[in-house]
Formats: structure tokens, C-alpha cells, sequence
């Protein structure tokens, strides 16, 4: 996450969340776990898990206040010594919405963080964290003049399964939201963002940017040939345009970037039409004028494939200039024709 460092430990405990389909139970721990010879292995694997800069804010339906975890972090923040209790509050809630037959049991960590600095504003954070899966780990110790081998089952220090980090800033809105969730391929998985915590996606430049961009490749890809007759190196130089643009510009207008990207009015028209159909059908917002996150067109930018599929025998990969591409039709049938000055 840019801007942003995670401070010192100054609470842990751990207690076990088990699958309520199953009946496994959970099991409380009374007393605060001691972190004072692991600390550093903790903050690495934090580190190391929350890289992206996409962020979150808790909401629920009608009212935020109903939100569960809101209300438990809450309590937390305003008065530290009800971190024990309301940590219980946090496991017997995942208890309840851990209800799919597929999901794993696991250590349920809360962690109280101080000193975290989030855009230049040092607050504290707390941490929840959920380890499903077990790595085997080879341990070699010294016997007599020998050493011996045995193995352990633990935790993966490189990667997190579930987590997110809730940063005392921004209570109001939901508090600004970290999430990780490395174990989310099946509709299972999503009882951790969405039973569990009710997150979404903070309103920010990166949500901005990245609901800017999938909207711009799903006109291009889907809409604009039912509205315009364009060859598919006419899409591609619009993927190639919209790329380049994210990537030179500090700051998004939304008038700057059709004229430039997009071009003719009546093609713009339709993207602006479109844009509104958009918003409503994925229940997004669009900013006209923004600040353009990096991060999101780095990560947006390998969807953003300028290729011509040509049924299964040929895919033509365009990174250029597309008038080098002529389109044609003889007795054989429809072809591309592709100018070069030399070869690779």
C-alpha cells in the first residue's frame, strides 16, 4: 500500500473459528497471546500481503451503525481495554457467517497496532486475520553429534489467507479499510468481504481510475460494434490510445480524454450514453475529474490487450501505429494486411 506504514504491535490474541456447517465450534482465548519474540515475523507478513492500493470502507443496509464489525472496531478504539471482549465479539460474528460446508477453520488473530501512518496521518489500526491453511516446514536441530529432521505444520510468513487492517481514520465514512483474501475462487469465499466484514470499495482515485478504464474497454469491446461498423484494428488503436493516456497524464478530465481518445462527437456521444447505462448497471460512480492512481492502470493496463482475434488460427498483437493494418476481402475470404520495415 503506498502511504502507508504499519506501526507496533501493542495487543494480539488468538482464538479458533471453526465451520458452523460442520459444528466445529469456536474456542475463546481469555488472556492476550505474548508476540514479544515473533513481532517481527508478524509485521513482515503483513507487510508483505497488503501490496495493493485498492481500499475499503465498512457500509451496510440501511444504516452503517448496523454494520457488526464497525461497531466492535469502534468500541475497540474508543476504549482499548474492551479489545479482549470485543475480539470475542469479532470470532463468534465470523463463527456465524462461516456457514459454506467448503470453508476451512482456522486461527482467528485480532492484532492492536499503534503509530500506523496513513497518508501522512499517524493512527492506530486493528488487525483481523484468519489462517485456513498449513505449510510443512522442515526442522533441522542438533542431536548429540548429530542432527536430526522432523516436520512442523505452520503458517506461511509470506502469505496471508484472510485479513484486513481497519485504520482509526475516517470513522464517519466507514473507516478506511485494507483487505486481503488469498483463498477466494469459489462463491464461498466471499463470506469474508461480504458476510463478514460489509466492505466496499473506498470512493477514491484508484476506484476512480479503475471504473474509468473497465468502462472505456467494455465500450470499446462490446458497444461500439453495435453501434459503429469499426475492424478490430480500430478497437485496438482506441485500447492502445487509452493506455497511452492513463500512463502521460498526471490528472483525468473526462472532456480532455474524449477528445483525445475517442475523437468524433458522435462516437462520444454514444460513450456518454453509454457511460450512464454503465453506472447503473454495476451501481458505480464516475468522477469527470480526478487524480489518475498509478497503481490502477498498472494493474488495469494487462486487461487492456490490444489483440485482433481472428477465429482460432491467428490473434494479431498491435502496439503501434495501426494504419501499418489494412483490412480486406478477396474470393479466399477476409484478411489483414500488415506492414513492416524489419523483423525481430
Amino acid at each position: 500500500m503506498q502511504n502507508t506504514e504499519i506501526g507496533k504491535i501493542e495487543k494480539l490474541i488468538i482464538h479458533f473459528v471453526g465451520n458452523k456447517n460442520n459444528g466445529d465450534g469456536v474456542r475463546f482465548s481469555d488472556n492476550l497471546s505474548d508476540f514479544t519474540k515473533t513481532e517481527g515475523d508478524i509485521l513482515y507478513l503483513i507487510n508483505n500481503s497488503f501490496k495493493s492500493d485498492e481500499l475499503f470502507q465498512f457500509y451496510f443496509i440501511p444504516n452503517l451503525e448496523l454494520n457488526p464489525i464497525y461497531q466492535f472496531v469502534t468500541s475497540i478504539f474508543q476504549d482499548n481495554n474492551t479489545f479482549v471482549e470485543q475480539s470475542k465479539n469479532c470470532a463468534r460474528l465470523l463463527y456465524d457467517s462461516s456457514t459454506h460446508p467448503k470453508i476451512k477453520g482456522g486461527e482467528f488473530y485480532t492484532v492492536y497496532f499503534k503509530d500506523c501512518i496513513i497518508d501522512g496521518e499517524t493512527v492506530d489500526a486493528v488487525g483481523l486475520f484468519k489462517s485456513e491453511n498449513k505449510d510443512t516446514f522442515l526442522k533441522v536441530y542438533p542431536s548429540g553429534d548429530n542432527f536430526e529432521i522432523e516436520s512442523e505444520k505452520g503458517i506461511n510468513i509470506n502469505k496471508l489467507d484472510k485479513g484486513c487492517l481497519i485504520f482509526n481514520t475516517e470513522k464517519e465514512n466507514g473507516y478506511v479499510v485494507a483487505v486481503v483474501d488469498n483463498t477466494n475462487k469459489g462463491v464461498e469465499a466471499q463470506y469474508w468481504i461480504g458476510d463478514f466484514l460489509h466492505v466496499r470499495q473506498r470512493k477514491d482515485e484508484y476506484y476512480n481510475t479503475q471504473n474509468i478504464i473497465s468502462l472505456t474497454k467494455n465500450f470499446v469491446k462490446s458497444e461500439l460494434p453495435q453501434q459503429f461498423e469499426v475492424s478490430g484494428a480500430d478497437q485496438a488503436d482506441l485500447m492502445n490510445k487509452t493506455v497511452k493516456f492513463f500512463k502521460e497524464k498526471d490528472n483525468f478530465n473526462l472532456s480532455e480524454f474524449a477528445n483525445e481518445v475517442i475523437g468524433q462527437p458522435e462516437v462520444i456521444e454514444k460513450f456518454n450514453q453509454y457511460k450512464s447505462t454503465f453506472a447503473k448497471e454495476y451501481d458505480v460512480d464516475f468522477a469527470d475529474d480526478f487524480t489518475i492512481s498509478e497503481s490502477a492502470v498498472k494493474k488495469q493496463a494487462r486487461t487492456l490487450k490490444s489483440v485482433i482475434k481472428l477465429d482460432k488460427n491467428f490473434h494479431i498483437y498491435v502496439h503501434g501505429d495501426h494504419n501499418l493494418i489494412e483490412q480486406g476481402k478477396d474470393e479466399k475470404g477476409k484478411y489483414y494486411k500488415v506492414y513492416f520495415k524489419e523483423e525481430n
